[in-house]
């Protein structure tokens, strides 16, 4: 028999990882802790809690602990048991969007520049995410159009070059008609074009172009200085700040009664190149530190591409220990700050203005569907609830059925599923 009282003595005062688990054995919570023993005591005291908090602790039958040697330790093993068990009453990453990036295959003597929406650890170099799947595909187009990369997946040995080759656009590597450094030069500046490293790059191409001009290879010159202009046209595209860094996230945060929305955007080379936002349920009492922790944490964990900031309103509780997992996770230092004034700080605004516009517009999205339905149906009232149906066999054997539900309670949305 577990005693809780009893159980909570014993914890020591040491970092580790708390594991809340049901009477069922189910986790439902999992936690880290500078000192196990001040932490998870504080769940079980008679202090001022949210109702979050109240119920996830109603629920608690016995809990477990881990103990490690320091925060940092014990910030990869919670953000490794989240990620596995996710239980629910931790801040969840549930948002199933797979966005894509560009993955450049470095591990190939002739990297291929492709699309993929699977980042895994291969020692490819990996851009994005791509809230918007035209712009990887538009980039790709135009890397592929200006530069004379491979075109196919997979490199093998050929007699003889394909069209790509003899239209312009390969140098055919396959046939052993370019060196491995002639080609990387390519790799190179893709590469530096995809960082936002813009200005570099049209710097050597200016350089390469001046030297191909005085080498009277005209045609050659004229090539780089068509790049050139394609590279300033793409760039012209992107939203220009005045943020000197060359690599960093902004996050910011919006509440309603009935959801969370989190929006980042991404600067890269001093500009924003892209962003994203996710959408949490049921979390309007938790404190917005507490969610962009839970967040950051999440997010960046499998991510290859940690900025070297992350700016966001309020400084977070293990903003040390963050940035250290992260800094340990890039290579090099990695920030979070909290800016007080300045462009940053009109950055983060902007994030939160967004967040809270996004937000708007998808409640505002449902709240249009149902006031049209009730205008087609001609109801008198909103609809409270919505049932689906949908039957289906095979010349009428091996029958399934499935329904769904859609009701509104107070304001609040909830949809119920059964096969």
């Amino acid at each position: 028999m577990f005693n809780i009282e009893e159980e909570l003595k014993k914890l020591p005062g040491k970092p580790g990882v708390y594991v809340m688990r049901d009477r069922n054995d189910n986790i439902i919570y999992v936690g880290k802790a500078v000192s196990l023993k001040n932490r998870v005591r504080q769940y079980f005291r008679k202090t001022n809690k949210t109702e979050r908090i109240k119920k996830m602790v109603s629920l608690i039958d016995h809990f477990e602990y881990i103990v490690v040697d320091n925060e940092a330790e014990a910030l990869i093993l919670e953000c490794n048991l989240i990620k596995k068990n996710r239980p629910k009453f931790n801040v969840l990453l549930k948002d199933d969007k797979t966005y894509p990036y560009i993955k450049i295959d470095l591990k190939s003597d002739f990297p291929g520049v492709f699309i993929t929406r699977r980042v895994v650890n291969d020692g490819s170099k990996y851009f994005g995410p791509y809230a918007n799947p035209g712009s990887a595909k538009e980039m790709i187009d135009f890397i592929k159009s200006k530069y004379k990369i491979r075109q196919c997946r997979n490199l093998k040995q050929r007699p003889r070059p394909c069209l790509n080759y003899h239209i312009g656009r390969c140098l055919a590597p396959c046939c052993g008609k370019v060196s491995k450094e002639d080609y990387g030069k390519q790799i190179k500046e893709i590469i530096d074009l995809l960082d936002g490293k813009i200005d570099k790059v049209i710097k050597d191409l200016k350089q390469e172009m001046k030297i191909a001009s005085e080498n009277l290879d005209y045609e050659k010159a004229a090539s780089i200085r068509d790049r050139i202009v394609a590279i300033k046209r793409v760039s012209e595209k992107q939203k220009v700040s005045n943020i000197s860094e060359n690599s960093i996230d902004v996050i910011g945060i919006a509440k309603s009664e009935m959801q969370v929305c989190i929006e980042i955007f991404f600067v890269r080379g001093s500009k924003m190149i892209g962003r994203e936002h996710y959408f949490y349920q049921d979390l309007k009492d938790m404190d917005d530190k507490e969610i962009l922790s839970g967040f950051i944490k999440q997010y960046y964990m499998d991510n290859p591409n940690i900025p070297s900031k992350i700016m966001i309103r309020e400084e977070i509780e293990d903003k040390t220990a963050i940035e250290e997992w992260l800094s340990t996770s890039l290579g090099k230092k990695v920030e979070i700050k909290s800016p007080k004034k300045g462009e940053k700080l009109r950055f983060v605004e902007m994030a939160e203005m967004n967040s809270k516009v996004t937000l708007e517009n998808k409640e505002k999205d449902k709240s249009e569907i149902l006031l049209e339905l009730k205008s087609v149906l001609n109801m008198d009232k909103l609809p409270r609830k919505i049932e689906t149906y949908d039957i289906s066999n095979i010349s009428g054997e091996f029958m399934v059925a499935r329904y769904v539900c859609y009701a509104r309670w107070s304001n609040k949305e909830k949809s119920i599923k059964k096969i």
